[in-house]
């Protein structure tokens, strides 16, 4: 087999489908990607055997087809380092050697039969529907932050659920600590389905999302779930169980609500959570008419710190505390000028929201308190 290929080109599809590849795998040839090429046509496809990304291009001057695989992360650090130029590739079929030849130089590499790599998932589902990348990635972004670092133990909750229906759809991630719901009432489905799409392919999404404008194409059934766009395709096995009734946790009677500068409150949360005590991270936030004084100590090194902030507000004054890494990580992922903090009392979840939604598109972050000594 043969073909010629932009060094660009290749590196910029190489790169997208790389990221699936584990530092450790089950087979030693998922540490490779496919080459496999058909006519004028190279697919490229990596796995880490629960999620495979497969992604094509055109090349030239191709002769001969076949299978190929290839060590990814040797390819790519060659790759990266060429400027932009056409590239020879020539791949002997009886021992799967490949060369490729620069206009400067040579490079050689040990590949493996591509015959022997697995075959890509077939989703026999036939629940479907389409949204725009662009809303795609944003409703990870708002949402991703919130999935659990604790898969182990709490499996449903190491993901984004997606929760389709007639009227919307929304996408909800949460660490029994925190949750964000994010809803779009453009995207609707025939009925009512679910699925849970685990985080490392949700991360691999919001990594190749980024540069693509067509519609993304979501077809999942009991085990499996398939996004398509322009020439990607990427198969995720779903996470099984039971994803918490969300609805039912999130207070609708918060009736203090503050409005307030978003990167003003990230600032002063920032600078004060230096002094918070290094195991609990307590920030506390006593609210008075128009103002925050947000505080933390650290008693066992007798450091503490304070700043008052001015805001929009007049409900009853109160104290609440929160944990300080939470708080900011929530506050500098809403996409807003202004934030909205609904209060209901010192034990009670809160809810942070943007002051402004663009139409059609609702973002609702949970966050439960922490205990205040005083």
């Amino acid at each position: 087999m043969k073909f010629n290929v932009s060094s660009s080109k290749l590196f910029a599809q190489l790169q997208a489908v790389s990221r699936v590849i584990a530092a450790k795998n089950s087979l030693q040839i998922l540490e490779a990607v496919l080459f496999d090429l058909n006519g004028d046509v190279l697919t490229l496809t990596a796995s880490d055997s629960e999620t495979t990304i497969r992604t094509s291009l055109t090349v030239e001057d191709a002769q001969g087809a076949g299978k190929v695989a290839v060590g990814g992360k040797l390819l790519l650090e060659t790759l990266k380092e060429f400027s932009e130029q056409p590239l020879t590739f020539q791949i002997d079929e009886q021992n799967f050697g490949l060369n490729i030849t620069s206009s400067n130089g040579t490079y050689s590499f040990v590949g493996a039969n591509g015959l022997e790599y697995p075959e890509m998932p077939v989703e026999e589902g036939n629940n479907t529907f389409s949204m725009p990348a662009n809303v795609l990635l944003d409703a990870i972004n708002k949402t991703i932050f919130c999935t659990t670092t604790d898969g182990d133990l709490r499996p449903v909750m190491n993901g984004i659920y997606f929760d389709l229906n007639e009227e919307k759809i929304a996408m909800v991630a949460t660490d029994a600590h925190r949750l964000a719901r994010y809803t779009n009432d453009s995207v609707k489905g025939s009925q009512a389905v679910s699925f849970i799409l685990p985080k490392k392919p949700a991360q691999l999404l919001k990594q190749v999302l980024q540069k693509e404008s067509e519609e993304v194409k979501v077809t999942f059934g009991q085990k499996n779930a398939k996004f398509e766009f322009g020439a990607t395709v990427i198969i995720c096995r779903q996470i099984e169980g039971r994803f918490p009734n969300y609805n039912a946790v999130i207070p609708q009677n918060n009736t203090n609500k503050v409005l307030v500068d978003r990167q003003t409150i990230v600032n002063a949360c920032k600078r004060v959570a230096v002094f918070a005590h290094s195991g609990t991270s307590l920030l506390k936030l006593a609210l008075s008419e128009n103002q925050i004084k947000i505080s933390a100590q650290d008693i066992d090194f007798s450091t503490s710190a304070e700043e008052v902030i001015t805001c929009d507000y007049s409900g009853m004054p109160m104290a609440i505390g929160f944990k300080a890494p939470f708080l900011i990580e929530i506050l500098s992922n809403i996409p807003s000028q202004d934030v909205v903090l609904q209060l209901a009392d010192p034990a009670r979840a809160g809810l942070i929201l943007p002051s402004e939604n663009e139409e059609g598109q609702d973002l609702l972050i949970l966050l439960m308190p922490m205990l205040l000594n005083d």
